[in-house]
């Protein structure tokens, strides 16, 4: 019988690059790679393809594309993809919601955050009941804006209860008979 171990997700923190040592594209004196073959021209598809090809055999390929989206590095060969395939990427990044990333933030790491994973560890740190501070030490801001994200929060939940409430009571069909005062009974 085969099992299946779903190993964590590595994710780079801030200002972390020891990732780098581990990269394929790293010239070694046993392994000599020439950095230019990551920056080629358009229509040089061989230097595009041995990069490619590098990039697939690479352990940290998905930290050096997250590096270069964060970064905003829009030139060459990063993570598999050339600058044209990234592109799109760049574009959508503000709205990733990747919850390893959220996970590994609400447990202490110091990730890169989009706004959208920043709400959500507001949401993972209030229902989980840390506390304010803890709040502001994991999202780096003042303990009275994360005070202000709880309470946002608990509007946003609360407003939420408030539309499943409404929204079960189903309106009057157009189509039915009008009710009249004499369908309620004398309370009425």
């Amino acid at each position: 019988m085969t099992t299946t171990t779903i190993s964590p997700a590595r994710h780079r923190s801030l200002g972390d690059h020891t990732w780098q040592d581990q990269a394929v594209c790293q010239s070694t004196e046993y392994n000599p790679v020439d950095p230019e073959v990551f920056f080629p021209e358009p229509d040089e598809t061989d230097k595009i393809a041995t990069a490619k090809s590098l990039c697939a055999q690479c352990p940290v390929r998905r930290i050096c594309l997250d590096a270069a989206l964060e970064g905003g590095d829009t030139h060459g060969i990063r993570g598999g993809l050339t600058e044209e395939e990234r592109g799109p990427l760049h574009e959508k990044l503000h709205h990733r919601l990747d919850y390893s990333r959220v996970n590994a933030t609400v447990a202490g790491r110091d990730i890169h955050l989009t706004k959208a994973e920043r709400r959500a560890v507001v949401y993972a740190a209030y229902r989980h009941g840390l506390p304010e501070q803890r709040l502001a030490w994991l999202l780096k801001i003042s303990e009275e804006h994360a005070q202000k994200l709880y309470r946002e929060t608990r509007r946003a939940l609360r407003n939420r209860g408030m539309d499943k409430a409404t929204r079960t009571t189903a309106p009057p069909d157009a189509d039915s008979n009008r009710l009249g005062r004499s369908d309620f009974g004398t309370a009425a």
